[in-house]
């Protein structure tokens, strides 16, 4: 986003949209995917490379592809709309902008991990043939999860809304000090956090920064906000769940004497003054995932990530629970829900 230096990605593909114009060929069942869009980051080393190979693949089967950058997902987004599905090639910050577009145009997504953890993606880069294949043909299923939606006023001017896959976080800025955080839900009063600041997650969300600074996880399924105070000083120090459609709005107390931001998704979305206020609740958008594993795989995934493979666990014969696949696998099959 308003970068001037040349990519890998503008190497491979210049900034022009590349879309199949090929004559549709009909071999075989008929596809479920006819329009399909490929966002990729444009500066990890192999994006572009597996972009344009996928996108010929597609074009071979008679799929028209576009592809963009991931940072151009939201320009994308006219384009977005018009399709069937759209690959996302990149780490979980290219995975969160694009659901971000998909979102809003139901439109699912199917990740491929170019990044480091890469929780949201379900392919690796080594198995995109096999796992577009199973796509295809109509072997998966669609994973749903909870977006929520902020919106900034100051008075009684709204001059900001996003929504959010991971998380909302209010925050200092860059002097070290701490801010006053004045937090009401479902229209009450609940309590002034005094900390570094305050993370408003999704149950995606809850293995993102909120655990890092010790809240809880949530299952995906699940449809509950969750509060995480950040390094909090003599205010309450506890995560919350709130019920499912609960909303929570947090006003920059007027004591407050440092600057405010505020990050959906971990990218800076306004500068917030004393007495603003963010509320936030549910989003009528849903994040929709392409999934090929099993429909328990969250907590095997998780658990691979969290703590170190011990290989007694999976050669313990006596064990009743087989050990799951090395993550990135392409594990048994499902059908789209």
């Amino acid at each position: 986003m308003g970068r001037s230096t040349r990519t890998p990605f503008d190497a491979a593909f210049g900034t022009v949209i590349i879309t199949s114009h090929a004559e549709k060929r009909k071999a075989g069942p008929v596809q479920t995917f006819q329009h399909v869009g490929i966002l990729a980051h444009p500066l990890r080393t192999g994006t572009a490379p597996i972009a344009q190979a996928i996108a010929q693949s597609l074009q071979a089967r008679g799929i028209d592809a576009w592809v963009r950058t991931a940072w151009d997902a939201t320009r994308a987004q006219p384009l977005v709309k018009g399709s069937d599905m759209v690959i996302a090639i990149g780490g979980d910050g290219a995975m969160l902008r694009a659901a971000r577009v998909c979102a809003p145009a139901n439109v699912p997504m199917l990740g491929i991990n170019a990044g480091h953890l890469g929780f949201l993606a379900e392919v690796s880069p080594d198995d995109w043939e096999q796992s577009l294949e199973m796509v295809l043909a109509g072997d998966y299923w669609i994973e749903h999860r909870m977006m929520i939606r902020c919106e900034i006023r100051r008075g009684d001017v709204l001059f900001g809304t996003s929504d959010a896959l991971n998380d909302v976080v209010i925050s200092r800025g860059a002097i070290a000090k701490s801010i006053r955080l004045d937090t009401h839900i479902d229209g009450g009063w609940a309590t002034t956090y005094h900390g570094d600041g305050l993370i408003i997650a999704t149950p995606t969300g809850s293995t993102a920064y909120a655990l890092a600074v010790g809240g809880p996880i949530l299952p995906p399924e699940f449809k509950n906000i969750l509060v995480v105070p950040v390094a909090p000083h003599l205010s309450m120090d506890r995560p919350m769940v709130l019920a499912q459609g609960a909303t929570i709005r947090v006003v920059v107390d007027p004591h407050t004497a440092t600057e405010v931001v505020l990050t959906v998704d971990g990218e800076l979305i306004a500068s917030l003054e004393s007495s603003d206020h963010v509320t936030i609740r549910a989003s009528e958008h849903v994040s929709r995932f392409v999934r090929l594993r099993d429909r328990n795989y969250f907590y095997r995934s998780l658990l691979d990530r969290l703590e170190p493979r011990v290989p007694s666990r999976a050669s313990n014969a006596n064990s009743e629970v087989a050990p799951g696949p090395a993550e990135g696998a392409v594990p048994a099959r499902g059908h789209q829900a």
